[in-house]
């Protein structure tokens, strides 16, 4: 992994267009070619591209170097044609590290078996549906599980065993993530969990994610009981 603090701005176009005005941020360039910005408060990256990717550095163009740019980087998707152009002002730090093999998160009981029941058992989820994969990756971590519908959507779903607003931001951020792949788009979320808190279920409605309560001992089979979809 590459770490680079700069003074930067960065510049997006493809689905929508976006700018990061000039500030001092953490850029994250990953082994799997994902690059992300970061700032000094919140965990969420401001901005990404997730791979498959390509990085170029290019000279600044006249009037960029006029007004400080001493480097221009342009990272493109090589299927959508997504593409980041970062102006670097200065560089405070640079610095490359190799992680070695990371074994991923490890979930408590419940809730890893809950992601694991549910991926046996679709169908609670909706008709006509099949599971894509169990931990699908993305450049801020993994979406629990990805189905398709019958008509080509995909469905993106986190699964807590106690569902709270956290949690709903945290989908909301993959959605808006896997929103940007062609190959995905478009992309609806389903928020499921033992338990749902009020405040966590108004959120979900309101940005269009589903909320799905699970009946735990019933998926196992050691009771009846179906779950309800909200």
């Amino acid at each position: 992994m590459r770490l680079v603090i700069a003074r930067c701005s960065v510049d997006y176009s493809g689905r929508l267009n976006t700018h990061l005005p000039l500030a001092t941020r953490l850029v994250m360039i990953k082994a799997d070619g994902t690059v992300a910005f970061h700032r000094d408060v919140q965990h969420a990256p401001l901005n990404w591209m997730s791979p498959p990717c390509t990085l170029t550095v290019e000279e600044p163009e006249e009037d960029a170097a006029s007004v400080g740019v001493v480097e221009q980087w342009r990272v493109t998707h090589k299927k959508s044609g997504d593409a980041l152009v970062v102006k670097i002002y200065e560089v405070l730090h640079d610095s490359t590290h190799e992680l070695g093999v990371d074994p991923g998160l490890i979930k408590d009981g419940v809730e890893a078996d809950l992601q694991r029941l549910l991926a046996e058992q679709v169908s609670v989820v909706g008709e006509g549906l099949t599971l894509v994969r169990r931990e699908y990756p993305t450049a801020i971590g993994p979406v629990d599980l990805l189905l398709r519908d019958d008509n080509g959507g995909t469905i993106a779903i986190e699964v807590k065993r106690r569902g709270d607003i956290d949690g709903v931001e945290q989908l909301t951020r993959y959605l808006e993530l896997l929103n940007r792949d062609p190959l995905l788009a478009p992309v609806t979320g389903v928020f499921a969990a033992q338990e749902i808190k009020p405040q966590a279920r108004v959120l979900a409605t309101d940005r269009g994610i589903r909320c799905l309560t699970l009946d735990y001992e019933g998926m196992k089979g050691t009771e009846s009981g179906a779950p309800r979809l909200f």
